[in-house]
């Protein structure tokens, strides 16, 4: 198969579950069922590569077999395919087995669907989709690594523009993704961490960037953490279905249980690329005030946006001597009032390496501009004390409601960071000091003066968000007022 046609056949399996499965859903089945059709596949032609070498000897073969995972028997995906009624039981059940003899590496990987509902999924469903997937077989020798990889990604991509407002939890935009990774340039035996990792992408193109440079990919030490349970099984699968097996993603609630320690402390990592959730109001504010890691460090961001609570706990897991991030956030973080104060923190620490200003419509189903922070714990000389500002908001291909960045826009913004001077128009290089006397804002507008400030704008989430805090301060200092009065 082409790769277009290997795309195709794998979202195929999706166009079946239309009008009995909420489009959001998808994912939590289809990426499980291709996972289990690829193990089955792989293992077959790994047996077939030993009776092959022994000549025939199914003892001889049996015994120098060598599995990247184990199926046991009963388990496999013909054992499934045999199976007329209760269709979804045999399904839970041989991922469960799966799971079971492959414990170091696969534990939870296929997720908590409800394979067992027949009102979701009936016996008649899930037998077609089944023979959907029998048509090809998944092996290594029909189908590479880096080709279902590619459709991988492309069905992840599918499920974005599918699922509407919910494909942010999963899904960062790649030619973004791109950029930040360029950006970056981990390099071979380094550390790599997404404490947001979503569906991976961002770590596994760390690995493919060393890949496609020609350089030793296996080296490099990847790490991430996703709260949503079927989100960080996809970004597991992800992984394996690309041929990367040194990986550590963890479930959970970065912000309240990190998961990645070190003698109590946080882990710290060379390089940390990130797209975390922005704005979010349900986090434990009053826990990350006395927060055991110190994370704290700059303060304690409002209630109702937890933006800075991300950033501080990215700075604290850097490595002390060569660790540099990179994030992607709305440009409220830039400017806000709100968070002044520990924006002017860390620009008093020398941490703000630069700012990239990008254009609208990057975040997913989003059309709010989106910005790069990047920051370094050890600056080279020529950066120290100095901060790059980018104006790469018009860097942009709008098509519809998305938008994407073409390669000359990569290009571009990548040459620009990594020359770090003034472009007239485009990038200036501004003191720590000069920014401190605007109020720590790093606000693009200030700094390059072909900016039109009626273009900077915010969303209607932001302003709100703004009002919301704002106005918790203002009653703050009433409520301190009237206290003072009355004594």
């Amino acid at each position: 198969m082409t790769q277009q046609q290997l795309e195709k056949y794998l979202w195929g399996a999706a166009t079946q579950l239309r009008g009995t499965i909420d489009a959001g859903d998808y994912k939590q089945y289809i990426f499980p069922l291709l996972f289990f059709k690829r193990i089955c596949d792989v293992y077959d032609e790994e047996f077939e590569n030993a009776l092959a070498e022994s000549d025939g000897d199914m003892e001889y073969a049996a015994f120098a077999e060598h599995h990247h995972f184990l199926v046991p028997e009963g388990a496999h995906w013909n054992d499934v395919r045999e199976t007329t009624t209760n269709v979804g039981m045999a399904l839970q059940e041989a991922m469960r087995a799966i799971e079971k003899v492959n414990p170091e590496t696969l534990f939870g990987i296929f997720g908590d669907a409800s394979w067992t509902n027949k009102d979701r999924l009936s016996d008649e469903t899930l037998t077609n989709l089944i023979e959907h997937y029998s048509q090809h077989k998944l092996s290594l020798s029909n189908i590479p690594d880096d080709k279902l990889g590619n459709a991988y990604e492309y069905l992840i991509k599918e499920f974005a523009d599918d699922s509407g407002h919910t494909a942010a939890e999963f899904y960062t935009n790649r030619t973004v993704v791109k950029l930040m990774t360029m950006i970056m340039d981990p390099q071979p035996g380094e550390s790599v961490y997404d404490p947001t990792c979503g569906s991976g992408g961002l770590l596994l193109n760390c690995a493919l960037h060393l890949k496609e440079e020609g350089k030793e990919y296996r080296t490099l030490k990847l790490y991430g953490q996703e709260i949503n349970l079927i989100t960080s099984a996809i970004a597991r699968m992800n992984m394996f279905m690309h041929g990367i097996e040194e990986f550590s993603i963890v479930r959970g609630d970065t912000l309240a249980q990190p998961a990645f320690l070190e003698d109590d402390e946080l882990k710290r990592f060379n390089v940390i690329l990130a797209n975390p959730p922005y704005s979010i109001k349900a986090w434990d504010q009053k826990g990350f005030a006395s927060d055991p890691y110190g994370r704290n460090l700059w303060g304690v961001p409002p209630q109702g946006c937890a933006d800075y609570a991300f950033q501080q706990h990215i700075q604290k897991s850097l490595d002390l001597q060569n660790g540099r991030s990179i994030s992607l956030w709305p440009h409220g973080i830039l400017f806000r009032d709100s968070e002044a104060t520990m924006r002017r923190k860390m620009i008093e620490e020398d941490l703000v390496d630069c700012v990239i200003g990008l254009g609208p419509n990057l975040f997913y189903n989003s059309p709010m501009e989106a910005c790069l922070l990047i920051t370094s714990t050890s600056k080279p000389e020529n950066r120290k004390g100095k901060i790059l500002i980018v104006n790469a908001v018009k860097e942009v291909k709008q098509e519809k409601n998305i938008a994407y960045l073409e390669q000359k826009h990569i290009d571009k913004i990548y040459q620009t960071y990594h020359d770090f001077e003034d472009k007239e128009g485009f990038s200036k290089v501004v003191s720590n000091e000069d920014v401190l006397a605007n109020k720590a804002s790093l606000n693009i507008a200030l700094y390059l003066s072909n900016v039109d400030t009626s273009e900077i704008r915010i969303s209607l989430d932001e302003a709100i968000i703004n009002w919301e805090n704002e106005s918790q301060v203002l009653q703050k200092s009433m409520s301190e007022l009237f206290q003072t009065l009355e004594k």
